[in-house]
């Protein structure tokens, strides 16, 4: 396959200049317009931090953890859209990175990984600090390169940044031996490169579009199903115009939230194992289900039995540019493999040249239908007291931010709770692990948000069992000067695990009460921090303007919250979308 359409057109250079391949890295990513380079050093990639401190094209990012240094890169490639790009050294640089190349892979968020490796000759001797890097990474990239001669490393790169960016995104690894990062060749960055296994479909189908747009015109129940492959292909401004245009209901996954505004009446707010009574149901009792960039996992759908059965006439359309995604499963009628932008265009300009229009009275009844599902408020939470509810932080949060920050979040309850209240109006504002569900993101999240939009309110929303994985990169924070504001929902628990524990274990809290917590107010302190502790209702709308108003800190806001506290609604494993506990059930 040629590739003519490069990123980045003034990536390509040739030249006679001899460079070697530590050089020939510094190049490339001036080429593809790096930014930020996110890394730790070590001694099989000496020689190509050696070439970056001569360098000016681009900033290096000194992490305190490998594992960091890819979750900041990939939170940067969410946020903008551009790939990000990592160096860790050879053995437990490598292996440090894994956790964060496998939480890119899981929700296919563009990223170059360079790692460094053992010299050729060396490679299999169980030389120092040498692993099998292509064989551990190969389950959790989209493709992987071991470059045993500098002459093919420009190349190798040029395809790495391509592979990484088109069709499903996903990170690459390129692993590079320290000799090859010595040795010199010719310097030649292709224009195009060859690639006969790799043929991403753009382009969808117009007769499968054309029957999409027929059997929605022809739906009485209809509904639109909108995944993190919406974002990811840019296609919120589509999606959000395909909706009104239709007037169908609409609702997200926990990926898909801000690829539609959620203040719309048409949104019926995010669906699955935490989602509304509204859009399960109306997920679940659909006629015609449109999917945009989805996936239907396990934790959208539920039992995928249940889900087909529970209503076996349901007719599904499904869009996503990864073929593997579709039917997998969900058995779907008409899939369309495409780029969900160029589908959506398409799909609106036959809907709009369509004689036929949506049925208004069928359409009318399953509003009024779903009007009653969302009029049981399942979010609803008692307030009052004198104990802090983490929901009312969120929804304090989003008042003091307008709902115009950067969020980030770790995983557990505090994640389901920033979703579930933190209402997203636009896309890649919600930063968080999805399908890897990897506890320690949140911190190296807002660090990535924060290089890439350092005038942005960046906010890392987390709980004291995830902040403590990572927390080593306040000092990252500290040395680069990010005015984070990380708030902290401290239940003294490792919540959702005693939440499944009260629920399914016999409340038996086997390991998940975190009873030797640090002062955390102390700790962000020492390193340089704001720190506060915020234990009253009365007091957490003042501390978070108090935090917002300082412009040049990272400040860390400790608040107690209520321990017992839930997150509601919840799909218990194994059971349907529609098979839900509320709070009003206890």
């Amino acid at each position: 396959m040629k590739l003519s359409d490069s990123p980045h057109p003034q990536a390509i250079a040739n030249s006679t200049e001899m460079l070697s391949g530590a050089e020939i890295v510094c190049r490339v990513l001036k080429a593809e317009g790096v930014e930020f380079l996110f890394g730790y050093p070590g001694g099989a990639v000496l020689v190509i931090y050696d070439e970056i401190y001569k360098q000016k094209a681009f900033s290096h990012i000194l992490v305190r953890h490998e594992q960091a240094a890819l979750h900041a890169a990939d939170a940067y490639a969410r946020a903008t859209g551009r790939p990000g790009v990592a160096l860790v050294t050879s053995g437990p640089g490598v292996t440090n990175a894994v956790t964060g190349i496998a939480t890119a892979y899981m929700d296919s968020i563009p990223m170059v990984v360079i790692t460094g490796q053992v010299p050729t000759h060396a490679i299999g001797q169980d030389a120092f600090q040498e692993c099998d890097t292509v064989g551990i990474t190969r389950p959790c990239v989209k493709h992987n390169f071991l470059v045993k001669d500098v002459a093919d490393l420009a190349e190798t790169l040029k395809k790495a940044f391509y592979i990484a960016t088109t069709g499903r995104p996903g990170p690459v690894l390129v692993d590079i031996p320290k000799d090859v990062s010595a040795a010199k060749t010719p310097y030649h960055y292709p224009a195009t490169v060859e690639m006969r296994s790799y043929r991403p479909v753009t382009k969808g189908h117009a007769g499968q579009i054309k029957k999409a747009m027929q059997m929605l015109l022809g739906a009485e129940r209809p509904m639109i199903y909108v995944g993190g492959g919406a974002v990811l292909g840019n296609a919120s401004e589509q999606v959000t115009e395909l909706v009104r245009l239709l007037g169908y209901p609409c609702t997200n996954t926990l990926m898909g939230l801000g690829a539609y505004p959620a203040s719309d009446r048409q949104f019926v707010g995010m669906l699955g194992m935490h989602g509304t009574v509204e859009a399960n149901m109306a997920m679940q009792n659909s006629d015609v289900l449109l999917a945009i960039g989805a996936r239907f996992d396990d934790r959208v759908i539920g039992n995928p039995t249940h889900f087909a059965a529970g209503n076996p006439t349901r007719k599904i359309v499904h869009i996503d540019i990864d073929p593997s995604s579709i039917s997998k499963r969900v058995k779907v009628d008409v899939p369309i493999v495409g780029n969900i932008k160029d589908v959506l265009i398409e799909l609106i300009a036959q809907l709009k040249a369509a004689e036929q229009k949506p049925n208004g009275k069928a359409i009318g009844a399953w509003w009024k239908q779903i009007e009653e599902w969302r009029s049981k408020d399942c979010l609803k939470y008692k307030k009052g007291g004198d104990i802090i509810k983490p929901q009312y932080v969120v929804e304090k949060l989003w008042e003091v931010t307008k709902g115009d920050a950067y969020v980030t979040s770790d995983v557990g309850q505090h994640q389901m709770w920033a979703a579930q209240y933190y209402r997203f109006e636009k896309p890649r504002r919600w930063i968080n692990s999805g399908g890897l569900g990897t506890m320690g993101v949140g911190l190296p999240y807002a660090m990535g948000c924060k290089f890439a939009f350092p005038d942005a309110d960046v906010a890392c929303i987390t709980g004291e069992g995830s902040i403590q994985m990572n927390i080593q990169e306040l000092s990252t924070c500290k040395q680069y000067q990010l005015p984070i504001k990380v708030i902290l929902l401290n239940n003294r628990y490792l919540g959702m695990v005693r939440q499944w524990q009260q629920f399914f274990h016999g409340d038996r809290h086997s390991e998940s009460y975190m009873d030797a917590l640090p002062d955390f107010k102390k700790l962000a302190e020492a390193y340089g921090h704001v720190g506060m502790d915020i234990e009253k209702p009365s007091d957490v709308e003042g501390a978070l303007k108090d935090a917002f108003a300082m412009k040049d800190r990272l400040v860390f806001m400790n608040f107690i919250t209520d321990q017992k506290e839930n997150v509601f609604p919840m799909v218990p494993g194994g059971k349907g979308i529609s098979e839900m506990i509320l709070a009003e059930d206890l």
